[in-house]
Formats: C-alpha cells, structure tokens, sequence
C-alpha cells in the first residue's frame, strides 16, 4: 500500500503544509505503510525545498528509513519506512 500528498493546492500555505505532512507521515506509520509519495510539484522548487527542511528535522527524520528523490519526475518525492516485527507490532525505524 502506498500513500499519496499532493501539496499543489496548498503551496502557499506553509503552516498547512507541515501538518499535511505531519500527518501523512502519521499515518503511514499507523497504517504500516512503507511508502508515502509527496508532490511538491516542478515550479520553482522552493515547495519541494520546503518539504526536504521538514522531513530533515531531527524529530521527523527518525520516523522514516530514508527519502528517495524521482529521478523521472523531480517534481516528486518518496519517503520509505520500514517496520521492525513481521507482526506490524514495531515503530519506524530511523535512519
């Protein structure tokens, strides 16, 4: 199962952007969903800059494995995470 963030409607809305994010990530990890695919979109970049600044917080960064940039699409982004018990009784596991 994948989860998908589209931020296109809300990329001037900075405080919104961060708590979509929060909780898409929240919910991934909820849900033991492995991977979440965030759009930022191709613009000028600064969404997608944004994103990155956020997902690099110490307190973020430990509830995901790790961010994969698109190398098609660099309007897009995805972030891993992995669960430690086959049971889906674990937390995310850092990076």
């Amino acid at each position: 199962m994948k989860l998908k963030l589209d931020l296109h409607d809300i990329f001037n809305k900075g405080h919104e952007i961060d708590r979509a994010l929060r909780g898409i990530i929240d919910e991934a990890i909820a849900k033991k969903v492995t991977l979440v695919e965030i759009i930022p979109g191709k613009g000028s970049g600064a969404l997608k800059k944004k994103v990155l600044r956020f997902l690099d917080q110490k307190e973020i960064k430990q509830l995901y494995h790790r961010v994969e940039k698109d190398g098609d699409n660099w309007g897009r982004l995805f972030i891993h995470f992995r669960f430690n018990t086959p049971t889906g009784r674990g937390r995310a596991r850092g990076r």
